[in-house]
């Protein structure tokens, strides 16, 4: 009888762990969209939420872009440092964080020119619910990991 319940035990620990690993597609298994895919969902997201005119969706679409290509080099020279195995010293850390500051600060003038004042108080309400969302990602994974 012992025996009978501990296989059971088993068989359910088991299958539960199976359903648990095909609810979440692991990250390198999901599709990968390419950057200007990512720009237009982005943009059909903020033309729906933010209910953007014909010239805001061309300059935010441009906006994006630029963002994208910009991200896209700092990529880039991250991989390069990687590459070579260099650490970045605390200066350089410095550097990066003030230059990546300053680019969020440019861009959120950038989009307050581009919307009304209404519209840029909702994406500003939109951008700290990703914020949370990206904190909450950030304590399972740690949670995850213990």
């Amino acid at each position: 009888m012992k025996k009978l319940l501990i296989a059971a035990m088993l068989f359910v620990g088991i299958a539960s762990f199976a359903q648990d690993m095909d609810q979440k597609p692991a990250r390198e298994q999901r599709e990968r969209m390419t950057a200007e895919q990512r720009n237009e969902k982005q943009l059909q997201k903020l033309t729906t939420e933010l209910n953007l005119d014909a010239s805001q969706q061309a300059q935010v679409k441009q906006l994006l872009a630029d963002r994208s290509a910009k991200a896209e080099k700092f990529r880039e020279a991250r991989q390069e440092k990687k590459d070579s195995n260099t650490k970045p010293t605390a200066e350089e850390k410095a550097a990066f964080k003030k230059q990546m500051e300053d680019e969020v600060a440019a861009n959120d003038a950038k989009m307050k020119s581009i919307l009304k004042a209404d519209q840029y108080t909702k994406w500003k309400a939109l951008q700290e619910e990703k914020k949370d969302k990206m904190r909450e990602k950030m304590k399972e994974r740690k949670q995850d990991k213990i």
